[in-house]
């Protein structure tokens, strides 16, 4: 997975609508968005500008795990 950044939300929401369906894709409130390597071509062929930030680490790739005390059975 590679991170990405784009320069506007214009950019940010034509690659929301390109890539759903298409790529598994994890998008994040400050603009950067996760993508396998395969999908930076075919955003860049749709004219989509983006900046590639490098790879993803692992903590942002899993899900996240929601770890919360357990309710007390009576």
């Amino acid at each position: 997975m590679i991170r990405i950044k784009f320069p506007d939300r214009q950019n940010q929401g034509a690659a929301l609508g390109w890539l759903a369906g298409r790529f598994s894709f994890k998008s994040f409130d400050d603009g950067t968005m996760l993508l396998p390597e395969d999908a930076l071509g075919q955003l860049a062929a749709q004219g989509i500008r983006f900046s590639a930030e490098g790879k993803a680490a692992y903590a942002q790739i899993i899900p996240t795990i929601r770890t919360s005390s357990p309710s007390e059975v009576q």
